[in-house]
């Protein structure tokens, strides 16, 4: 029963590997303890054997110091710029989501470089040649304004040329910050290389903008418009649905009014008015003077019938925009909806209608707004479609005068109307609408469908009423609508703010027959995602990519791109198809410039291929990008026959610049080369993308619909047609605090990456933890959803990282670096034991769970299997059972040597697995394993060595099975020594045997118990204890034990159950490898005599 036995634990925490293991000085050993033949006594003698063991020796330090990353620049740009020296690798392309160059990098930042580092990590040891170029969005409000906040003047007394000189240097100082945090991350690059980085402002990056740009307008998809868009005030800019960020705490002055009906003689036509006469009966006698007056009909009894009910009727509707009714064009009901006809029954001013028009639905919901009532007819919406109203304002009607008896004058058209909208629901409101086109997009294009923008008057600009300037105030134009004494209270003032408080104050004086209620109300508003102010819905000028002409193709793209999760198709899919146009244009400085031309004496705008051509050559002959459209003259730009036709006199540059979605969202065309040869067998731009999921309405969109609209289809296309510059999407979620809430400096929860790398000021509060475990937490957490960290999870994470290089330690401890394991010869699978076989299995899993985690970007899948097979295989099992014959064995034996030849192996994997997102432990594991340079030389790094994976022989599931029946075994052994151990008559299970008693042959053959006796000789190792007996009842001595513990267990194919019995070890303890193996008369066991030759 010579089986291996483990050496006690304090003794393997020496980590001192002595020169022992050299074959050549095993005489010098046997001659230097002579008098150890002759018996041991005390204590001191068991010092002696010290120098014969072959224990643990290794410059692998215990901990590394997080603040020095050693292989920081050999490892991310000496290896980024060797991988892509090497042409004849297989090319994957990760194209970078440029962040925006302003501040400092937060967890975000952290997260989203980490987890593309991982992807392009796998892929280089695998033997891929990586693209990943790190990109920045540099074009921009922020920047603009810090770059006026540093000149110190007011942007009116600047040039645009001072402008972007300052804020071209903002923009590149705040990337040199954000770089070099960067470069902590670990992140492989060509940091510092001519082309190892693209930046938004680049001149060759604007010029292939620029021509993108001009292919959209070669195929008619960009377009100058004047509409509402979301507007924002304290940019003084347009801004597209990307650049919104929503709040759920924004608060209104809501509003309930009532529009009248018009009944001035002309107000009603043969167009407008109803097809039968039921409308006398629904709205009483003031509808029918009016109707009867429109259409002729001339009858008294019906009149008669309706006397009783003479009184004003008005259309109540809510809205949570007053400031917007100076602007109103319409009232919008569905025309699928009932309406109710509610007669107020409660006392009213006769100025006050008595009849009210709301949705037969809101009817319980409005009982407070409308007081006491009844019902008295019911009508359906697509009748009240046509019915003409009265303005609020005084300007427009008199309410001085009765309205029966005015007349209209001129169109009928200009008549305000009631008109049909499917967007209107009963959700909340009234079921009717205020419209103002001017400040709603649905209202546009309820009025753009219908054809019913009409030309009214001098204060209406392109048939839309609009009232509110640049910076969000009402303009003296309003006066028009509300009158000069009511427009001295409005005019200047922020219709957001104070503004809109007055306009409410307008409609209180104007008393109860308008204004039935206000209320304050907290709902989803959005904001400027830059400045983080409310924005505002206003019709301006602007330039547009149409969609519609292109979404199909968009959405045809997708169908051919991977999603990680899948879910996140949806999303995306859903952004395209929701949208008809993308407003590109911003009334910034600091950008690159829509430039069109315009014609003063006429309006025109030239904005064509033909313009564009001409200036795109001009400028790329100033090789200075875009820079030269604001300083060179204006007759530069005009091509020559245009300018020949009217002198430079009378044309202007266009100060509009572009969206900078349309900046970052056409980075692909810097991929083009990429996709020439029809031989490579790519069909995308990117192989992958990633990006936060906020980016599926911006970044992924953006560039999808410009690779689309800019498509030129083909085989000579490096993009075909109607398909996507990226093949794979991932999303990542927002990085969240310790509790699961939003940072925020405000409440103090912000979380900095730098600050987990190097620590904080109090290292003893804030620690440094440095790359490699910031880069764990980022491959452990569910990515795909919002996830936590704080410092209980970075501990965590730090734990787990310094398992994974315990394992390595003890590894490089007991097999050395490769030069000492020279010559010594390794063992075959086929000659290995059960523990070898079986930890070989394991590895091979691991291996392969790794390869599925990396190849599905499910990193936590890989690390996850690297944690349990470093815990569990190898610290609770593996290197507990062969630390005896590691430091007690013979050098050469067979069985160290097996065990040698499965740590090297178990070494070269784990390193290739934890490579991917650990680098620097790699790296050093490599570094010391290898005792490779620093330089990059062949074979230096960890990630030269191509990832070869383990031979299929080693998938064993024989040994799986038979292990975890032994194991199963181990488990009940351990309880009773565990109990021993409580009761303290051990304190090492080197002090005690254990018999497994067979059940009786009646049982007949059990596979378990076959295993137990054909393995006898390794159960003493497994177990951990100095002997071990399979038995039978029948051959137990009759001799009683100082102490027993027993018990028993079912065995599969046996009715009976196996005995288990624990008790004191028979024989002494040997002073060498301290197992209770040496016979009394003994000095040593016979294991430790052979292998020092005594």
């Amino acid at each position: 029963m010579g089986s291996r036995v483990l050496r006690p634990l304090h003794c393997s925490l020496t980590l001192r590997y002595t020169s022992a293991c050299a074959p050549s000085n095993r005489r010098q050993l046997s001659q230097s303890v002579p008098s150890l033949a002759e018996g041991i006594t005390g204590k001191a003698d068991y010092k002696a054997f010290s120098n014969t063991l072959l224990l643990p020796k290794t410059s692998f330090p215990l901990r590394s110091d997080p603040s020095k990353a050693k292989f920081l620049k050999k490892t991310c740009e000496d290896l980024y710029r060797w991988q892509w020296d090497n042409a004849t690798r297989p090319l994957f392309v990760f194209h970078d989501g440029p962040p925006y160059a302003n501040g400092h990098i937060h967890m975000g930042h952290a997260l989203n470089k980490i987890i593309k580092d991982i992807i392009n990590r796998y892929h280089v040891s695998l033997g891929y040649r990586v693209h990943y170029v790190p990109g920045w969005d540099c074009h921009g409000l922020p920047i603009e304004n810090k770059a006026l906040q540093d000149l110190g003047e007011s942007p009116h007394t600047l040039s645009p040329s001072q402008i972007r000189s300052t804020a071209r240097q903002t923009a590149l100082q705040q990337i040199e910050v954000q770089k070099a945090e960067f470069k902590q991350l670990g992140i492989m690059a060509d940091w510092d290389g001519s082309a190892g980085v693209y930046r938004t402002l680049d001149p060759k990056y604007e010029m292939r903008q620029l021509k993108v740009f001009q292919k959209m307008v070669e195929k008619g998809l960009i377009h100058r418009n004047y509409r509402p868009t979301y507007y924002s005030p304290s940019s003084r800019s347009a801004l597209a649905e990307a650049e919104l960020i929503y709040t759920d705490t924004h608060v209104s002055h809501s509003v309930y009014v009532s529009f009248t009906l018009d009944m001035r003689d002309g107000a009603f036509s043969d167009k407008h008015a109803p097809e039968n006469l039921f409308w006398m009966n629904k709205l009483g006698w003031p509808y029918a003077v009016a109707y009867s007056a429109a259409i002729g009909v001339k009858s008294e009894r019906d009149l008669e019938t309706l006397q009783e009910r003479k009184g004003k009727v008005g259309f109540l509707v809510w809205t949570t925009t007053p400031w917007t009714l100076s602007a109103n064009m319409g009232i919008a009901v569905n025309p699928n909806l009932t309406y109710s006809i509610l007669e107020r029954t409660g006392s009213t001013s006769a100025d006050e209608p008595r009849l009210l028009v709301v949705a037969c639905d809101r009817v319980d919901a409005l009982k407070d707004v409308i007081g006491p009532h009844k019902e008295i007819d019911r009508i359906k919406g697509e009748e009240l479609v046509g019915v003409p109203y009265l303005p609020l304002f005084s300007p427009l009607s008199s309410s001085e005068v009765d309205s029966s008896d005015q007349q209209v004058d001129g169109d009928v058209d200009n008549i305000l109307r009631i008109i049909p909208a499917s967007y209107v629901t009963v959700d909340s409101g009234t079921g009717l609408v205020h419209c103002a086109p001017a400040h709603g997009v649905d209202d546009y294009n309820a009025f753009r469908d219908l054809e019913t923008l009409p030309d009214w008057s001098s204060y209406m600009t392109q048939n839309m009423i609009c009232h509110v300037d640049g910076a969000g105030k009402f303009v003296p134009e309003i006066a028009d609508v509300v009158g000069k004494d009511a427009a001295k209270e409005l005019v200047g003032k922020d219709v957001l703010k104070d503004g809109g408080k007055a306009m409410v104050e307008l409609l209180r004086g104007m008393g109860e027959e308008v204004l039935y209620g206000v209320e304050k109300i907290k709902h989803r508003y959005p904001y400027d995602w830059k400045t983080g102010e409310p924005v505002i819905v206003t019709a301006t000028s602007q330039w547009f990519a149409n969609l519609d002409g292109i979404k199909d193709d968009a959405q045809k793209a997708l169908q051919g791109v991977k999603f990680f999760p899948e879910i996140s198709r949806n999303r995306l899919e859903a952004f395209v198809h929701s949208r008809s146009e993308w407003c590109i244009s911003r009334q910034r400085v600091w950008g690159v410039p829509i430039p069109a031309l315009y014609h003063l004496p006429t309006d025109r705008v030239i904005l064509d291929t033909e313009s564009l051509s001409h200036i795109i050559s001009v400028l790329e002959s100033k090789g200075k990008g875009v820079e030269y459209w604001w300083e060179g003259p204006v007759e530069e730009f005009v091509p020559k026959k245009l300018l020949g036709e009217t002198g430079a006199a009378e044309w202007k540059k266009g100060a509009d610049t572009m969206d900078v979605w349309f900046d970052s969202g056409t980075s692909w065309s810097m991929l083009e080369g990429m996709a020439v040869s029809k031989t490579d067998g790519r069909k995308f731009l990117a192989d992958v993308c990633l990006e936060g999921s906020d980016q599926h309405r911006g970044w992924f969109q953006s560039q999808l619909l410009t690779a689309i609209g800019s498509a030129e289809g083909g085989e000579t296309s490096s993009l075909a047609r109607a398909a996507s510059p990226y093949g794979t999407l991932i999303t990542h979620g927002m990085v969240l605090d310790e509790k699961g809430k939003k940072m925020s400096k405000s409440v103090g929860n912000v979380v900095s990456p730098m600050g987990i790398i190097n620590g904080g000021k109090d290292q003893t509060k804030e620690p440094a933890f440095g790359t490699d475990v910031l880069r764990l937490w980022a491959a452990t957490v569910d990515y795909w959803r919002d996830m936590p960290i704080g410092s209980t999870i970075l501990a965590q994470a730090a734990e787990s990282l310094r398992k994974i290089r315990n394992s390595a330690r003890f590894i490089l401890g007991n097999i050395g670096n490769e030069e000492s394991r020279r010559g010594l010869e390794r063992i075959g699978s086929g000659e290995m034991a059960l523990a070898e076989r079986y930890v070989m299995h394991e590895l091979y899993k691991l291996e392969n769970v790794a390869h599925e985690g990396y190849a599905s970007y499910n990193f936590s899948k890989a690390i996850n299997a690297l944690n349990n097979f470093a815990t569990i295989t190898l610290s609770s099992l593996y290197f507990d059972i062969t630390k005896d014959c590691l430091y007690a064995d013979g050098v050469k034996s067979r069985e160290r040597r097996a065990v040698v030849t499965v740590l090297e192996q178990i070494l070269a994997t784990l390193t290739s697995v934890m490579a991917p997102v650990l680098p620097y432990l790699a790296e050093e594991i490599h570094h010391a394993s290898h005792g490779v340079g620093e330089d990059m030389a062949a074979g230096s790094s960890v990630f030269m060595r191509t990832w070869i994976p383990l031979s299929s022989e080693w998938e064993d599931h024989e040994a799986e099975k038979d292990m975890n029946h032994l194991l199963h075994v181990r488990s009940a052994v351990l309880g009773l020594i565990e109990k021993a151990r409580r009761n303290k008559q051990l304190k090492s299970s080197l002090e005690a045997e254990v018999d497994l008693i067979l059940p009786s042959s009646d049982d007949g053959t059990s596979y378990v118990l076959e295993l137990l006796q054909r393995e006898e000789h390794f159960l003493k190792t497994l177990f951990i204890v100095s002997d071990v007996s399979v038995t039978d009842e029948g051959s137990l001595g009759t001799s009683s034990p100082e102490w027993l513990y027993s018990d028993s267990m079912s065995i599969p194919g046996c009715e009976s159950n196996l005995g288990i019995r624990v008790r004191p070890a028979t024989l002494s303890k040997c002073p060498r490898c301290w197992t209770f193996t040496r016979p009394e008369n003994d000095s040593i066991c016979g294991r430790c005599a052979d292998v020092i030759n005594l």
